[in-house]
């Protein structure tokens, strides 16, 4: 399965903003990014006239990078929101916040999408009782995501669960600390997305 394997902090400094891609660090002093924020590269410091198409283009890298999802994928994913009812930027957006991976770092029990991803694929989690593996899996109300039994005795998820308690979990997540569960009461809304994102520059990259 095809991945991205460079530096994540190169793909911040790529899109001239943090992405959190990296957990805690993102948010600390040894963040790369607030030291070095200029893009990678040779001529990443030199100051370059973006255009329409430029700044199209950024905002869809930064929103397929920021929810961990390569180029076929995120194209998919745009045509199934155009399919649908309403705006189809907020229905991209709303489709990717489904995501299991992204369910999971949402809840707590990650500190990454990176990591959440991980652990999905490595089959830490069951949806409605039943072990998965797939991180792409779309939620819907109603839903139930919880650790497994077995991996709830690993350092790892300890470590997580205390730390579960103190996220800002969305409303429409009700998650139960204690079990390390999480029930899908609604779906998200274009409101409950606290990253900075212009959605209709990627539905106008996509309309040329």
């Amino acid at each position: 399965m095809a991945k991205y394997t460079g530096a994540s902090c190169r793909e911040c400094r790529r899109e001239g903003c943090k992405l959190f891609l990296k957990g805690e660090r993102c948010t600390s002093a040894k963040c790369s990014f607030d030291h070095r924020s200029t893009a990678p590269g040779q001529h990443g410091a030199a100051r370059k006239k973006v255009g329409e198409y430029g700044r199209q283009l950024r905002e869809k890298q930064k929103v397929r990078r920021y929810y961990g999802v390569l180029e076929k994928q995120f194209g998919l994913y745009y045509e199934m929101a155009e399919r649908k009812e309403g705006m189809t930027g907020e229905n991209l957006l709303i489709l990717l916040e489904r995501r299991l991976d992204n369910v999971v770092y949402r809840m707590g029990m990650a500190e990454s999408r990176k990591e959440a991803r991980q652990l999905v694929l490595h089959a830490h989690f069951t949806l409605n009782g039943k072990k998965v593996n797939v991180p792409s899996i779309l939620v819907k109300p109603g839903d139930v995501i919880a650790v497994r039994e077995k991996s709830r005795e690993s350092a790892k998820f300890k470590t997580l669960a205390e730390e579960m308690a103190s996220v800002n979990k969305p409303k429409w997540i009700d998650a139960n600390n204690e079990n390390q569960t999480a029930k899908i009461v609604a779906m998200p809304e274009r409101s409950d997305i606290d990253f900075e994102i212009e959605e209709q520059l990627i539905v106008e990259l996509y309309s040329k």
